[in-house]
């Protein structure tokens, strides 16, 4: 099972390859002001690249609301 550390917009995340389920992360933000992340899947089950996570992530980011700290 791979497990990736990125830092993205300043922000730790930790993405984690679901075990037995090819192209399944879960995304975890462990510097954010609450427990939050998401699930990210690839269409055919094969692997994301780190580039392709990093950008998944700003994506994600880019929908939360810097005052409240969570997804408008």
């Amino acid at each position: 099972m791979a497990v990736w550390h990125f830092t993205v917009e300043g922000h730790q995340w930790v993405v984690r390859e679901r075990d037995g389920e090819p192209g399944s992360y879960d995304v975890d933000w462990l510097s954010g002001p609450h427990p939050y992340g998401f699930t990210s899947k690839s269409s055919d089950g094969s692997a994301v690249a780190p580039a392709e996570m990093e950008e998944a992530i700003a994506d994600f980011l880019a929908g939360i609301n810097p005052r409240t700290g969570y997804l408008d």
